[in-house]
């Protein structure tokens, strides 16, 4: 089977990068790419000394904080350039347990892309305030609303995608960030035809650092779930009205057709 690619992006997290990076190599399905955006806290530093010791572990360095987004569409991209063909997203915080990855593997065989789902049965979140919870269970719903899609963790970070579908769903225009970011991605999966399949994992709030969460985030994905769900209603309302016009032709071609 082919190594997969488990892509970490990093900004203070030297108290909890080399933990992780240690659990995804115990898995031995994975090499490991940390995308690290200048951290200030030395980040960078304990990775390049972690790459050095294991030649699974590969660093990619950025010169500033650029958001989520662009460091796994950096990421991505590395990965494809050196021909993996399966990239995984994962936090480096530990909130995505590593122990989970085969499991989310090996669902690819009958898959594009693989959520770790924290809302399907067997699912769980641990050590989450309520009004984290609220805000998860309430923006999922919402874009399972306004999206139309039968995804129950829509906003999850911990995804494995097969390279190809990353080509069919087209990262150029995605400029999206957070939340935000992994919908953009799976919504413009979904309108292409990708095969998604979600498996329960337990989420763990992070002990050590500070979440990157903000409310600029929230509001983004908020907006844009708001807008690609009129403009999928719009589609479809022009959808009928096209096929409503069509039909007094089609209903005359059929009677021309009929025997005598």
């Amino acid at each position: 089977m082919n190594i997969a690619l488990t892509v970490i992006p990093t900004y203070d997290e030297i108290e909890n990068l080399e933990a992780i990076v240690d659990r995804v190599l115990a898995v031995g399905r994975s090499d490991v790419l940390v995308v690290d955006d200048a951290s200030p806290d030395g980040t960078g530093v304990l990775a390049d000394r972690l790459a050095a010791q294991h030649p699974g572990v590969h660093v990619l360095h950025r010169t500033a904080k650029d958001g989520l987004g662009r460091a796994y569409l950096a990421g991505f991209a590395w990965g494809r350039e050196r021909g993996y063909d399966v990239l995984v997203e994962m936090d480096a915080d530990g909130s995505h347990q590593p122990e989970s990855l085969p499991t989310m593997l090996d669902e690819l065989a009958d898959a594009d892309i693989v959520l770790g789902s924290r809302w399907v049965p067997g699912g769980s979140v641990v050590n989450w305030p309520v009004h984290r919870k609220a805000l998860s269970v309430g923006g999922n719903l919402y874009a399972r609303l306004a999206l139309g899609i039968d995804v129950r963790d829509a906003t999850g970070g911990y995804r494995a995608f097969r390279a190809g579908a990353l080509d069919v769903i087209g990262l150029d225009g995605v400029a999206s960030q957070g939340y935000c970011f992994q919908l953009d991605l799976l919504w413009r999966g979904l309108e292409r035809g990708l095969r998604v399949v979600e498996v329960p994992i337990t989420f763990v709030e992070r002990e050590h650092g500070v979440s990157k969460m903000s409310g600029g985030i929230v509001r983004e994905s908020l907006w844009n779930v708001t807008v690609w769900g009129l403009r999928r209603r719009i589609t479809a309302v022009r959808e009928i009205v096209l096929h409503r016009r069509r039909l007094p032709s089609v209903r005359a071609n059929t009677r021309r057709l009929a025997p005598a």
